[in-house]
């Protein structure tokens, strides 16, 4: 089987659910061919996040244009420092950049205050900490632009969506010190139990991904066999972590049953149960 063929579709979800995490923008298909194999397996519904300026008028033209598509725009955390301090080997897909410094940091910021403010823009994300792929000289950059989507989220009313590799500590002592908006969602939730717990009690929305299915994934599977259903999501992070069997295949929303299944086995419950949980509380983040 080639790891670049597209995995089947999985038998139909009986109930309708959401995904709260997906980047069609980066996937083979078409917009429209990719929200129709969602909607054949009963994924009715999808948050588009975007990642830097451009990508995020995209998330807003493409949620204007598609009624079961919801956008959230914001810079990537690691797209921050390569706008201060460029991007000479152009890893990035707009390939490479000379340093803007924190002007240009402030001028993108702005844009993507403006797509805020927009009615079916109904997310502020994914925006956060990255320690994995951002050195020591990027944190300043990073922590400056999360603090402005903290700041973007709340003075518009959208849901924060947060990016958050190996900074879990640092992420939520900004969430307390600016102060959370009142619908926060951690996308491909990446905490053990104990942090769904800290979560919990706060009030921020896990979004549970396609990782959760890995062989290796137990501390997720813990964290997500203590957290409140009421605050549990299912996302794709589509084209990227897709679920077992189908690992390193690519991923698109299609494939949220897959993941969503492993999650009611997780948990102890139905996937009917679970799914109808889900869709209502992506609906209550998301606003929509």
């Amino acid at each position: 089987m080639s790891r670049t063929e597209a995995p089947p579709l999985p038998e139909p979800l009986r109930v309708p659910v959401a995904d709260s995490h997906t980047h069609l923008d980066m996937q083979d298909a078409t917009v429209e061919e990719g929200l129709a194999r969602a909607e054949a397996v009963n994924v009715t519904a999808v948050v588009q996040v975007g990642c830097d300026v451009k990508g995020s008028y995209w998330a807003a033209e493409t949620a204007a244009a598609h009624p079961s598509v919801h956008a959230s725009v914001a810079l990537h955390p690691n797209e921050a420092p390569r706008i201060v301090h460029g991007d000479p080997d152009g890893g990035a897909r707009q390939g490479a950049r000379e340093p803007g410094g924190r002007a240009a940091l402030h001028e993108a910021l702005a844009e993507i205050d403006a797509l805020a403010a927009l009615a079916h823009v109904r997310g502020v994300g994914e925006t956060g900490l990255d320690h994995f792929r951002t050195g020591p000289e990027g944190i300043a950059a990073q922590e400056e632009s999360f603090r402005a989507h903290i700041e973007i989220a709340k003075r518009h009313g959208k849901a924060l969506v947060i990016h958050d590799r190996d900074a879990h500590a640092d992420v939520l002592r900004i969430l307390a010190e600016e102060g959370a908006p009142e619908r926060t969602v951690f996308h491909c939730y990446s905490g053990d139990a104990e942090m769904a717990r800290i979560c919990a009690a706060a009030g921020y929305f896990m979004s549970f991904a396609g990782n959760v299915t890995f062989k290796n994934a137990q501390p997720l599977r813990d964290a997500l066999a203590v957290a409140p259903v009421e605050l549990v999501l299912v996302e794709t992070d589509a084209p990227f972590l897709t679920p077992a069997p189908y690992r390193g295949r690519p991923n698109a929303p299609y494939l949220v049953p897959v993941t969503l299944r492993a999650m009611a086995e997780v948990r102890g419950t139905d996937e009917d149960t679970l799914a109808a949980a889900v869709y209502d509380n992506t609906a209550r983040a998301f606003d929509f």
